[in-house]
Formats: C-alpha cells, structure tokens, sequence
C-alpha cells in the first residue's frame, strides 16, 4: 500500500481508501514518508492501538486505529509519560 493523502499530521489515508490516525507519540516517525513509500498493516495486539502501519523499507512502524475512533486516554497518557 502507498500514501494517498498525509495532510494532517495525525491522518494517513493510504490508497486502498483506508484512513488511520497516527499515535501521538509516533508522529516524530512519520517525518520521512513520502508518496512512494510502500506500508503493510498488521494488527497490533497492544491496548492502546488496534494496528501498526509499517514502512516497507527501512520496517520503522507506527501505531495506529482507525481515522474515526478515540484513543484510549488513559493508555494514551501512560504511553507517553514513558510508561
């Protein structure tokens, strides 16, 4: 899969038609993609994303969930106080 459209910081939407929002902790992550990137999505099995978008490449990887869900608060601070 490629990236269709990456305007938001937050959301990917990827050329299948999917839309994901980006773990606020993976944003710094996201700096190197480009439209030729190829990604594959595999289910994650933690508690705060439901998938990982991985570059194909260089297999850097981000959480995610998609575009319209909300994050789970209360993992999403642990996570990000380094928890």
């Amino acid at each position: 899969m490629k990236i269709r459209a990456h305007a938001e910081s937050h959301i990917v939407e990827l050329d299948d038609g999917s839309r994901w929002q980006i773990f606020p902790g993976d944003l710094a992550t996201t700096l190197s993609w480009n439209p030729e990137t190829d990604f594959h999505l595999e289910p994650s099995g933690d508690q705060v994303s439901s998938h990982v978008l991985v570059n194909a490449t260089d297999q850097s990887r981000v959480r995610v969930i998609g575009a319209d869900e909300t994050w789970p608060q209360g993992e999403v601070k642990h996570e990000l106080s380094g928890g």
